[in-house]
Parts: C-alpha cells; structure tokens; sequence
C-alpha cells in the first residue's frame, strides 16, 4: 500500500536527496504463531479480530537494537482514533524527532497494553473510522516530510500554506491573467510586492473567516 505514496513526488525526491529514510516493516515477521497470524478474538468476547500485543513490542525492541544511536530519540507513535488529532502544529512538533515509528493498526483495534506501555504519543487523522492504520500513517509521513529543510524545492513554500500561521492560504493566480472574462486581480499583476503582500494577507483572513472562524484567534484580529 505504501509505494503509490512514498514512491512518488515530494517523498521520493526527499529519500532520494538524504533528506529522510523510510522502512516499511511487516509485523507478521515478529509473530510466533506458526501461520504467522497477528491477531486474535478479544478476552470478553464481542465482534471482530484484535491485534496481539507481542508483534509490536517485538517488532519496536527489533527496531530499537539496529538503531541504537538514536534509541533515546526514537518516537513510537501509534495512529488510533483515540488520539490526538492531526493538524499543521502537531505535524511541525513531529518533524523536530529524529526517529520515528509509525504502528499501524488493523481489525478491530489493538491490544491495549501497546498503547499503554509501549506507545508514547496517538495520533488520529479524524473523526472518522478506517480500515487500519495505513493510510493514517501515510497522511503524517507526507505532512511531516514536506516540513523537513530540503525537501521542498522551495524551503519558503510550506511557510505559507494552509494553517501555517492559523489562516488558510490566500488564493493562487497563473496566466492567463484573463480567461473567458476571468480575471485576475488587477494588485497581483501590479508588481508592487508590498501592496500584493498586504492583498494576501487580507485574502486569508477573508477566505478563513468565511470557510474556518475556528481557526481565527479573537484576541489576534480584533
């Protein structure tokens, strides 16, 4: 599942720079069970299958033996809904670790004591359910990627996106200046870099206050 994502665009081009090196590990290797199975049904009964605790801590301790220079920096994070939600705050934190292991869940859940004993954050993409953690775990690596320094072709492009200073991102313009009586607004054609800095900044406080009041701070712009 991971190829289409990591073997593409921005995360490609950083892997292949240096700028950061990605390992997919497979949780059945770490199982003791002789078909290899990685889950079991949940003490109590109830529906669905739960993940055994033992891959997981195997598979970290495994980890944390082949990298042992970075044992005390190594970040265990495990993508539940449970956790805290993904925004642009939580993804620049993450890009300051020097390690990270990303645990995937499946099924119905996992057995807790990964979450209590092993895991030291949770982080959930939404409130929403998913059929693992896969796809989660793809969501922070890109958002966390494209923060690292040198993995943008332009180290300024991620300092104005989106929620980069609580403001979604003022609108974008490219030739042609007019089409089909569309037309771009007359201060960014004007080369004036103050008038079109202030244009933007009021364009994303318009476009957030319309589509994200949320995010506004009261006591910042009033």
């Amino acid at each position: 599942m991971f190829d289409a994502v990591l073997g593409e665009s921005i995360i490609k081009r950083a892997q292949e720079k240096g700028v950061v090196e990605i390992n997919i590990i497979d949780l059945r290797f770490f199982s003791k069970d002789k078909h290899r199975k990685v889950d079991d049904k949940p003490f109590g009964g109830g529906p669905g299958m739960v993940m055994n605790a033992e891959p997981f801590f195997e598979a970290v301790n495994c980890i944390r033996k082949k990298t042992k220079d970075l044992r005390l920096k190594t970040r265990i994070v495990l993508l539940s809904p449970k956790g805290k939600k993904l925004d642009q705050g939580l993804a620049a934190k993450l890009s300051k670790y020097e390690h990270m292991v990303l645990l995937c869940g499946h099924y119905e859940g996992i057995d807790e004591r990964v979450a209590e004993c092993l895991a030291d954050d949770e982080i959930s993409i939404g409130d929403f359910i998913l059929t693992g953690g896969e796809l989660p775990a793809m969501v922070v690596v890109d958002s966390v990627v494209r923060l690292l320094p040198g993995s943008l072709g332009d180290e300024d492009s991620s300092k104005d996106e989106s929620f980069s200073e609580d403001l979604l991102e003022y609108p974008h313009y490219t030739r042609p200046a007019d089409y089909n009586g569309m037309k771009v607004p007359e201060v960014l054609l004007s080369g004036d870099h103050e008038k079109i800095k202030e244009w933007r900044k009021k364009e994303a406080r318009k476009i957030t206050k319309k589509k994200r009041p949320d995010l506004l701070k009261e006591e910042k712009w009033t």
